[in-house]
């Protein structure tokens, strides 16, 4: 099970990095070798800071390697829902923020060759337009053309797809490579503890004024609370040979729903998502709709992918917590991460240099909490705790279930994950569970 990305990229060897011996000092360390941390870094070097990137494994082998590369403002249908919770200068500033991430990522593809596409992006419905143009109602409100279209060259019915132009699609190790060969990294160097400015591994440490956790899941997170602001989704995806060329990005509207895009020959099928840990999805209603829309297509590649939810489907992106001085957090992407990456590099950026950003209260890691999602993490937590028998979670301590089509142990109440042997393939999880 290997992506698109890491098995297309196999002619290009990305530079090597050192692992790190003894210790040393710097003005920013970004703890994670991802999308967001190496735009961080990469950001940061820009402006003239000291940054040193710690990458527990190797550059982009982590969530970045198996994501679809949308680059889009368009995240399903937000924008309504953020003018009803938190108003329409918020829903503005959320939009600006990615749009101009959109533009960045651009900039950069204009530089650093990445396949870079631009594509109109679609959200749609099979069966509520309702729902769609109560949307399009938002988008006019934010000075968006709300274009709802027909969408024949989709294999099966639907109601109308909302249009957002100008976005873009692209590969993201590609990009990720090129940038890191700039950077000043440490490649499997593990960190085990962060304390006072001080990150901590088995062969040195390194000394930091400021602290970027940018590990997908923060590798601190039972103080800050984000073991209950933050769930984790499994998602699937198949590239496919012999299926229509589609111009175009597509969502569905529904979160069970399909996801679409292409790459060069490939038409790229996502969805079959479901709370990690849990019961459901998987690749089989993908292979179905393959199946039964395109018979003579045939599977290239196919993989699976982690995403980390908040609370409100905003990233958390700023100071960690309260009262731990200069330690920043970039986590929490909602299934949008090439944006939301390039959204946190500009916020923390700012943070960092300037010790402000207009938003940072936007995307602020210490907003209210309250609401359904957040009992519902707590209910699971409960229940996996509770749980009798079992092998168990070395995060917390929750059950872990067997996850037969990947061979996994997962946990529901977090998303760790293990293989077959206990070894920790996804955190929050740092330490080999028994199995």
């Amino acid at each position: 099970m290997e992506s698109i990305w890491s098995a297309g990229v196999k002619e290009i060897q990305p530079k090597t990095h050192p692992a790190l011996q003894g210790d040393v000092k710097t003005d920013v360390l970004v703890i994670g070798g991802g999308m967001a941390g190496i735009l961080t870094a990469y950001r940061l070097q820009q402006a003239g800071a000291r940054c040193i990137v710690a990458e527990a494994k190797t550059v982009g082998s982590g969530i970045t390697q198996n994501t679809t590369a949308k680059v889009t403002a368009q995240h399903g249908l937000i924008y309504g829902d953020i003018i009803k919770k938190r108003g329409l200068d918020a829903a503005k500033m959320y939009l600006a923020a990615n749009q101009q991430a959109v533009a960045d990522f651009c900039m950069l593809a204009g530089r650093y060759p990445c396949d870079f596409e631009e594509q109109n992006a679609y959200v749609y419905s099979v069966d509520n337009r309702d729902k769609l143009e109560q949307e399009a109602q938002a988008y006019q409100k934010l000075g968006l053309s709300a274009n709802i279209v027909e969408c024949p060259s989709l294999p099966f019915s639907m109601v109308g797809a909302l249009c957002m132009q100008h976005q873009g699609q692209f590969h993201p190790l590609r990009l990720l490579w090129e940038l890191a060969k700039q950077l000043d990294i440490y490649e499997h160097t593990f960190i085990r503890h962060v304390q006072d400015g001080i990150a901590c591994t088995e062969a040195g440490s390194i000394h930091a004024e400021h602290i970027v956790l940018a590990t997908h899941y923060p590798m601190i997170n039972i103080p800050g609370l984000y073991f209950m602001k933050l769930y984790q989704h499994r998602s699937y995806v198949l590239a496919l040979e012999g299926a229509p060329h589609l111009d175009g990005m597509y969502v569905d509207a529904c979160p069970e729903g399909f996801s679409f895009r292409h790459y060069q020959n490939l038409l790229l099928v996502g969805g079959g998502s479901h709370k990690t840990g849990k019961q459901g999805g998987g690749f089989a209603p993908l292979r179905a709709l393959v199946k039964q829309a395109w018979p003579n297509a045939s599977e290239r590649y196919f993989w699976a992918t982690q995403d980390c939810m908040s609370l409100d489907n905003t990233p958390y992106i700023g100071r960690h917590r309260a009262g731990t001085g200069q330690m920043y957090v970039a986590t929490g992407m909602s299934k949008w991460g090439m944006t939301g990456s390039m959204v946190a590099s500009r916020l923390l950026c700012d943070l960092i240099l300037s010790g402000k950003s207009d938003l940072e209260t936007l995307y602020s890691p210490r907003r209210p909490m309250a609401g359904g999602q957040l009992v519902s993490n707590i209910g699971s937590a409960a229940a996996g705790l509770l749980s009798i028998g079992g092998p168990r979670c070395t995060h917390m301590g929750c059950k872990l279930h067997k996850n037969g089509e990947e061979g996994t142990w997962d946990c529901p109440c977090h998303g760790s994950r293990f293989d077959g042997e206990g070894h920790v393939i996804d955190g929050p999880a740092k330490k080999q569970a028994h199995v």
